[in-house]
């Protein structure tokens, strides 16, 4: 599924992050940066270690990343220039803040693309892996909050993709992603 939003092209297709030939792409993470599980596990092992020792230099300046924060490292061995390392909440039922914790991590992903002049970037489903926030959910979250940036900065992208990984995933992603174009204007 494809659709342009104030000058950016928005993609939603089934795949594997790390495949993806963008200037970046965003990872998983978890506070610490240690290269867990999942896609964060995925993208450590494919862009070698150069990730893990910048990481590593993060983690001594400032003690990781906080959720609904996101840091920049180079992308070691993989397609894409750079990783940009952003932590979704741990689903507590709803009751901790994590929907605007999840908007914010990619808020701030977005915000620090923009400040880094990439152009275009990847997204895996934050936070609806081992962090069990409900996918359907998670889905709205991200497609509301990327269409705001989005409309809000128009022209800053020439693509942003969601690459989810199982075929119920994109399914959820794509129905998130006709909710809030149905819900008003691009």
């Amino acid at each position: 599924m494809e659709v342009n939003i104030a000058g950016t092209l928005l993609k939603l297709l089934q795949g594997d992050i790390v495949e993806q030939d963008v200037e970046a792409i965003v990872n998983a993470a978890n506070t610490g940066l240690w290269g867990g599980s999942g896609v964060d596990g995925a993208i450590h092992r494919a862009g070698g270690p150069a990730i893990a020792a910048e990481c590593r230099r993060i983690r001594e300046e400032q003690g990781g990343c906080p959720t609904g924060r996101a840091v920049i490292t180079s992308g070691g061995f993989l397609k894409a220039r750079y990783v940009i390392h952003t932590v979704g909440p741990i689903w507590h039922g709803g009751r901790q803040g994590e929907d605007e914790l999840l908007a914010s991590a990619y808020r701030s992903s977005l915000q620090l693309a923009r400040e880094r002049g990439i152009k275009s970037l990847a997204f895996p489903s934050i936070s609806t892996g081992a962090y069990r926030f409900p996918v359907e959910r998670a889905a709205g979250i991200a497609m509301a909050t990327v269409k705001d940036f989005l409309t809000t900065n128009p022209g800053t992208f020439s693509e942003v993709r969601f690459v989810l990984f199982s075929r119920p995933v994109l399914v959820a992603y794509e129905q998130a992603l006709a909710e809030v174009l149905a819900s008003g204007p691009q």
